[in-house]
């Protein structure tokens, strides 16, 4: 059977016969607020540079073609299905029918999305999996599907996507051909070899040494938030991106200090005694153009990559700090959310510097921490299987305002504001983003920081509705679940990850009643972008 007829098997499957009331999608769609991602300002770029942007371009137009086989299925005829523009749009924005604030479906005729996406068979149980003697099925760059006699195989990405693999290759190649930065060819002939074999050792070792180019393109199979059977499966996506220089060079005096970081995390030594690789480095970019896994639904504001342990422990990671989307995201959703949610006394202390350095410390932190048990459990995304990535991301979001707040008041960072302002500003993203619900590990991430603190009483929700923050608590509540999230992980502790995000990862009265107030004053959950 051909992976095209499979995947529409597989949303097929999803299909209810039971009548199901038609959602308000021209609602649903003014919960991303539209960006216009603007024609970027190119003095400087020759005209070679030029044409390699736009063949990085073409390349991520069909990352997003791979992407729609690897959520839903036939992206094309579903959309081709729609009439309604509303509905249309929505569907773009979450790449199929099911909304990705609560996981439900907001058109008529599906069901709940499936939990691995259309990366296993629909029909395949937990029990045949782990039974399945394969030493293929956990990479996160193999299909799992059935033989013709019902059994299961593995396929790659290469060859499950050749058609769209072979046109990116194609732009990738003449991308090559143009650019005069010889570290650019490199790292573009090496990711080709990388797309061609599932291999990307080398393309992530040459894309963290090219670092002398004002573009960058991050491209390929990246994050596994999609596979919530096994949380291994690499979902395709594609960043075209384009460099501060003035602001990088201020972000890398702090690559150097990682290994120091590293060892300022709190809890046990022991539990993260894991080195950075020496060739990491902090890059301020500004995004151009996003497609696949990294345009669906919400919008990420920097990326920590590869995420591949054995190069991060050899090589190191680069951390991605997306100037323009920070901006966006703080004007449009972070500090509304302030004003309507913290009592008056605290509204001041919502930061824009603040929360930049918030999120660039957040990045940081995801190449920090632990990387292999400590107890022969091997990997800590392998221990903690699909609970990895909620304690992944409740990890960096954690330690990286602990290690910002900590930063501020010991004025190791320019820029002028205090603990109380990464506090502030870091709890009001905080309960902003539990509006992402509980349909992807961000989401859940969110909601159980959000627990953790009110259960603590680092912050108060008064009767009026609004927030109080004890300051003191607060910092000692980050400092505690950091180093318990650390020790979940370095023991690789699968069962109390789950007890603990049972308890906590659940959306509570206070969180509703802010939602609903949010949802009042029309403020956005995140934003969506179009491109001039």
């Amino acid at each position: 059977m051909r992976i095209n007829t499979v995947l529409l098997l597989l949303a097929g499957l999803c299909a209810v016969s039971c009548a199901q009331e038609r959602a308000d999608v021209g609602r649903l769609v003014k919960n991303y607020a539209q960006v216009t991602i603007p024609a970027p300002d190119l003095t400087g770029i020759t005209d070679n540079g030029k044409e390699v942007l736009r063949l990085y371009r073409k390349a991520a137009d069909e990352v997003d073609k791979i992407y729609w086989q690897q959520y839903f299925g036939d992206g094309d005829a579903f959309l081709g299905a729609l009439e309604d523009p509303s509905e249309i749009l929505y569907a773009e924005i979450n790449y199929g029918p099911w909304d990705r604030i609560d996981g439900k479906p907001f058109l008529p005729g599906y069901g709940n999305k499936p939990a691995g996406a259309c990366f296993y068979p629909a029909d395949m149980t937990s029990e045949e999996f782990r039974l399945w003697d394969n030493p293929l099925k956990n990479s996160p760059y193999t299909l799992v599907r059935r033989t013709e006699d019902g059994k299961l195989k593995t396929v790659w990405y290469h060859e499950a996507y050749a058609e769209h693999i072979g046109k990116i290759e194609e732009y990738l190649t003449r991308a090559a051909d143009v650019t005069i930065k010889e570290s650019v060819r490199h790292y573009l002939l090496q990711m080709i070899e990388g797309l061609k074999t599932d291999d990307y050792y080398n393309s992530y070792k040459a894309w963290l040494e090219m670092n002398d180019s004002k573009m960058d393109l991050v491209i390929g199979p990246i994050e596994a938030v999609d596979d919530a059977i096994n949380g291994t499966k690499a979902s395709y996506g594609a960043y075209v991106l384009l460099k501060n220089l003035q602001r990088t060079e201020e972000l890398n005096a702090l690559s150097a200090r990682m290994p120091e970081l590293q060892k300022m995390l709190p809890g046990d030594p022991a539990n993260h005694d894991f080195v950075p690789g020496a060739e990491s480095d902090i890059f301020s970019c500004n995004v151009l153009y996003c497609s696949g896994y990294t345009n669906a639904g919400f919008k990420v504001i920097g990326i920590n990559f590869p995420y591949d342990t054995e190069v991060q422990e050899k090589l190191g990671t680069r951390t991605i700090i997306f100037d323009n989307i920070i901006r966006e995201k703080f004007n449009r959703t972070v500090h509304p959310v302030g004003n309507a949610l913290l009592e008056e006394v605290f509204q001041p202390h919502v930061d824009a510097s603040a929360f930049y350095w918030t999120i660039v410390f957040r990045e940081i932190a995801k190449g920090l921490g632990v990387k292999e048990t400590v107890n022969g459990k091997g990997t800590v995304a392998e221990a903690l299987a699909d609970e990895a990535l909620v304690l992944e991301k409740a990890k960096s979001n954690v330690l990286g305002a602990w290690l910002c707040a900590q930063e501020a008041e010991a004025y190791h960072i320019s820029a002028l504001f205090q603990k109380e302002d990464v506090l502030t500003t870091f709890v009001t993203n905080t309960i902003r983003s539990t509006r992402f619900g509980a349909a992807d590990p961000t989401g859940i991430a969110n909601i159980v920081v959000y627990n953790y603190l009110l259960e603590s009483k680092a912050i108060i929700w008064n009767p009026s509705g609004r927030y109080s923050i004890d300051y003191d608590k607060t910092w000692q509540a980050l400092e505690t679940l950091g180093s318990k999230i650390l020790d979940m992980q370095a023991h690789g502790d699968v069962e109390g990850a789950r007890a603990w995000i049972s308890k906590y990862g659940f959306a509570g009265p206070e969180s509703l009643s802010d939602k609903r107030v949010l949802e009042n004053a029309s403020i956005p959950v995140d934003i969506r972008f179009t491109y001039e």
